[in-house]
């Protein structure tokens, strides 16, 4: 595992709160998040755990820039961020050629720098000639593939993926696996959201617990999963958590 380089993201006492309705008549706020701090750094790649609901998602679009906090400081260090989720990030209408060369306008490339990385994206998406189709017409398995794909090809300085990794078909998760594993190693910067135990094992520096909102514990990834895992089985009188994964 690769060793903290400098600091890019750091987060200090994040709280996000959403409407929520009570009732027909009475909206309050329910606090996705409440009093989040930990840092990123580069090289290194870290994970974030916890059961459905927990505000996962909704970390990942604070680190993102996407969303601002409604308490606390989200620093982010002059660097250039990509979120890969299943729930956003796509264009619908346009093609997927066109959502490619619009994600790389939006890190800061230029038109023809994209555009010289197209084949290299198509080829490894693996979606043929629907890559020159609407998006709205893609299964979600593609979607996910094309959204890699984008992410890695274009290379931003961190990358954000949210439950991404166990979409797609057998030999597509196997090659994505394989590929997250060389560009960790090369010291990129990535942070994974995911149920499956035993993949951020295999890929992470360290692990961000999350529940309710709020970090339960956060340090080497050995240490906070088998922790996660222990108070599943807690929880759960030995059955699985939250809907969590060991399986690679």
């Amino acid at each position: 595992m690769s060793r903290p380089g400098s600091l890019l993201i750091s987060l200090k006492n994040v709280a996000v709160a959403y409407p929520r309705r009570v009732g027909f008549f009475r909206v309050e706020r329910y606090w996705a998040l409440k009093n989040i701090s930990f840092d990123l750094y580069g090289g290194e790649t870290l994970g974030v755990i916890g059961r459905n609901g927990v505000g996962k998602s909704t970390l990942l679009r604070i680190m993102a820039g996407i969303i601002e906090p409604d308490k606390g400081e989200v620093i982010i260090n002059n660097v250039t961020v990509s979120l890969l989720s299943l729930q956003a990030g796509f264009i619908g209408h346009l093609t997927g050629r066109e959502n490619a060369v619009l994600s790389g306008m939006m890190l800061g490339l230029e038109k023809k720098e994209i555009l010289s990385r197209i084949s290299e994206i198509q080829d490894y998406s693996g979606i043929g000639d629907f890559f020159d189709q609407p998006v709205h017409v893609y299964s979600t398995g593609m979607k996910s593939r094309l959204g890699f794909s984008i992410a890695i090809n274009i290379a931003p300085d961190v990358i954000l993926l949210d439950e991404v990794l166990g979409v797609g078909d057998v030999d597509f998760k196997a090659k994505s696996a394989k590929l997250l594993q060389e560009r960790m190693r090369s010291n990129e910067t990535f942070v994974l959201v995911s149920h499956n135990v035993n993949r951020l094992r295999e890929l992470c520096d360290r692990v961000v617990w999350i529940e309710d909102g709020v970090v339960i514990m956060q340090g080497g990834a050995n240490e906070v999963l088998d922790a996660y895992l222990a108070e599943g089985k807690r929880r759960s009188g030995g059955q699985s958590f939250g809907g969590v994964s060991e399986r690679v």
